[in-house]
Formats: structure tokens, C-alpha cells, sequence
């Protein structure tokens, strides 16, 4: 019923495999299951997400083009600004949106970066579409769809070359696991990236890979309560007089919500804004049930205040509250919140 969890480095000569950084069983394990809930023509596994981005960001050509939102992922962010600041590429911002017109920042480009819903402005774009613009550019495509996951989305079958995830985020879904995972719609795309793990070292522990198959066994009964309990919350919190806004695609006001309802879901993050970064940090401080910290996905409940992260975009309000909407009982998260709220006001 089990895969085994392989430790070794190192192979007999005549073995299928030669030597523990080009491959694994377990990663073999858990790489087929990822290929075949992405409908991809293989799946790479990495140390963390950002190496799997890394990996694909490497395939770009020296002074090449790369398109990306201008609102992605921190560490995305980070990586590309620092790429771009070497001379190793170039990066034109685009701004995501249900019918985003880029086709003139395409122009020339190599990769386009898609990333939906956005992290953490929930921001939500049109894969299909914009795959379809890059292909007319001549412009590979490739897709964070950690929030969405293999659940909600499957971008290989919308255009992209690419699919990535941080596997340590909804795949594990345990908060106790580093994990990236990278799927190429081609072989010699993932041929390409296996190249970049086994030259870059950038492998996973055979005992991580083991943790995040075992945690995609429960991915489909996680996600429908996470994703149940995140409405319930973005509901309330839409409702509630001291949030001046609340960004959720599975909200009606939500300007992608009718996109994403009909391709990637609502999603389990919500993020909500108040007055100031004050304000918001006594927030996260004053709850018991959700936890003050940095990450996503898994099954308890996470709160956070972006804009304290120096890496974040200027455009992230001090005042915004990301929320990683775990599995606990909705009542109880809902009520652990309202008394934060509550207990953070300030007189009038």
C-alpha cells in the first residue's frame, strides 16, 4: 500500500540508476502520481518550491525576456529582480486580470510567468488566454498553481509548458515538508529540467518525497473543507464593519470571481485589509486558533501580515492580512477571529 522511503546515495554500477543526486525511487513515486494529476508528460521533484521555480527560470537563454505579473509570489519576485540586476535576463511586468490584454509585452519574450490567483493580492488571470497570446509570441509558458493545486487546475491542459508547485505548501499539507515540484508538457522539457536539478543539486530528501505522497492521499478531502471553511470566512469578514476590503475570488464582488469559479476555484487564502500595519499586527498577534506565521496550505490555520516582509511588493497595503484557511471547525476559526477583531479596536 506503501511506497518505500529509499536512502541510499549511491549504486551498484550496473544499477537503472548510478548515483543519488540523478535520481530516486521514492521521488520516482511520488513524480508519476504529480504527472498524472497534472495530465503532464513528467514531473520533477525539488528541495522547495523555489528551486523548482529556479529551474525553470534557468531554462531561459542568457539576456532573454521573461513576462511576468507584477504582483507574484515574494520569493518569485526576489529571484527575477535579482536575475534581471546581473544582466542574466530581462523582466517586463504585466498587470493580471480576467481579460488582460499583453500581447505587446510579449513582444520577443521567451517565458511568460503566470501566477493565479496572485500571492497575496488574490489577483486571478485567464490561463488559457494568456497561453494562447504567449504561443502567437513564440513565448514558452509557465504557471504557479500552488494555490489552485491539481484540484482546481491542471494548466498543461490549458496551453502552458509549465506547471509548478511548492509541495510544501496544499500537496504535503502538513507544514512538515520543503518540497518544489516542476511538470513539463514535453519530454525534452522535463528531460531539460532534470538536467537543472542533477547539475544544480537542487534534490529532494527521500523522506520528504515519501511525506508529500502520502500527503497527496488526503489532498481532495483537505481541499473541499479548507476551501468551504476560506468562503465561510471571506463571507463574514465581507460583512464585518471594521475590514475596509476583503479579496477573495469566491466572492461575487470579486472582479475574477466569475473566471475563477469556472476554472481554478475559489480558493483557501483570503486576505483582508484594515487600517494600518499597526492595527493588523495586534490582529495576528491576538489569536489563539489561527497561528501568527509565514506559509500556506496546510491543515491548520495561518495568519499573517504581508508588508512586514521586506521582499514584498510596495503595493501590498501595510494593512493587508493574508489567511491560510486550514481545516479546523469554521465556527471556531470564524469566532477566534471576530475576538481578535474585537479586541484590537480602537475607541472612538
Amino acid at each position: 500500500m506503501n511506497e518505500p522511503i529509499v536512502l541510499s546515495s549511491t549504486y551498484h554500477a550496473d544499477a537503472p540508476l548510478a548515483y543519488g543526486r540523478e535520481g530516486n525511487q521514492t521521488w520516482a513515486a511520488l513524480e508519476a502520481t504529480v504527472t498524472d494529476l497534472e495530465h503532464g508528460a513528467g514531473a520533477v521533484a525539488f528541495g522547495s518550491g523555489l528551486a523548482a521555480i529556479g529551474a525553470v527560470l534557468d531554462l531561459v537563454p542568457a539576456g532573454g525576456i521573461v513576462v511576468a505579473p507584477s504582483h507574484p509570489y515574494s520569493g518569485t519576485r526576489a529571484r527575477l529582480k535579482e536575475l534581471a540586476a546581473s544582466g542574466r535576463l530581462h523582466v517586463r511586468e504585466y498587470s493580471p486580470g480576467p481579460t488582460a490584454d499583453i500581447s505587446s509585452e510579449l513582444v520577443g519574450a521567451d517565458l511568460l510567468w503566470i501566477e493565479t490567483p496572485t500571492n497575496p493580492l488574490l489577483e486571478i488571470s485567464d490561463i488559457a488566454d494568456l497561453c494562447r497570446q504567449a504561443s502567437t509570441a513564440g513565448a514558452r509558458t509557465a504557471v504557479d498553481s500552488t494555490f489552485a493545486t491539481p484540484m482546481y487546475a491542471q494548466p498543461l491542459t490549458q496551453g502552458a509548458d509549465f506547471s509548478i508547485h511548492s509541495a510544501t505548501k496544499y500537496l504535503s499539507g502538513h507544514s512538515d515538508v520543503l518540497m518544489g515540484l516542476a511538470i513539463g508538457a514535453t519530454d525534452d522539457l522535463v528531460a531539460a529540467l532534470q538536467q537543472r536539478r542533477t547539475l544544480l543539486g537542487a534534490v529532494p530528501g527521500p523522506f520528504e518525497a515519501w511525506l508529500t505522497l502520502r500527503g497527496i492521499r488526503t489532498l481532495a478531502v483537505r481541499m473541499d473543507r479548507a476551501v468551504a471553511n476560506a468562503s465561510s470566512i471571506a463571507a463574514a469578514l465581507h460583512d464585518h464593519p471594521d475590514v475596509n476590503a476583503v479579496l477573495y475570488p469566491g466572492l461575487p464582488t470579486h472582479v475574477g470571481h466569475a473566471l475563477a469559479m469556472a476554472t481554478s476555484g475559489p480558493g483557501a487564502i483570503v486576505s483582508f485589509i484594515v487600517d494600518d500595519a499597526d492595527r493588523a499586527d495586534a490582529i495576528c498577534r491576538a489569536t489563539h486558533l489561527w497561528t501568527n506565521g509565514t506559509s500556506l496550505g496546510g491543515v491548520e490555520s495561518l495568519i499573517e501580515r504581508r508588508a512586514r516582509l521586506t521582499q514584498e511588493h510596495p503595493d501590498v497595503p501595510p494593512g493587508l492580512i493574508r489567511l491560510s484557511v486550514g481545516i479546523e471547525d469554521v465556527a471556531d476559526l470564524w469566532n477566534d477571529l471576530a475576538d481578535a477583531l474585537a479586541s484590537t479596536q480602537r475607541a472612538n
